[in-house]
């Protein structure tokens, strides 16, 4: 009858390894999901500020461009005026 007992007993132990080996398995699954999810994360993340950072380098170049060709056609239409001064038809 003892052995009964004992052997119930062990079982029931084992029982609770197995749910507990099962649970941590799971947990440290679970953990290297997250860590998996969070590192692709960063990565898009840094690949967007990248992205957005050459994005203002060539917003600010086309800027600069837009504000040089500004001047330079400006100055040909100041000296407009003096063309038909001279034009002897």
């Amino acid at each position: 009858m003892l052995n009964v007992i004992n052997t119930k007993i062990l079982l029931a132990i084992l029982a609770a390894l197995t749910v507990i080996g099962g649970a941590v398995i799971y947990q440290r699954d679970q953990a290297e999901k997250t860590a998996a999810a969070v590192a692709r994360a960063s990565a898009i993340l840094q690949q967007q500020q990248k992205n957005a950072e050459e994005q203002k380098e060539r917003d600010e170049a086309f800027r600069r461009q837009v504000e040089a060709d500004k001047k330079r056609h400006n100055s040909a239409a100041a000296h407009e005026g003096k063309t038909w001064k001279t034009y002897i038809p």
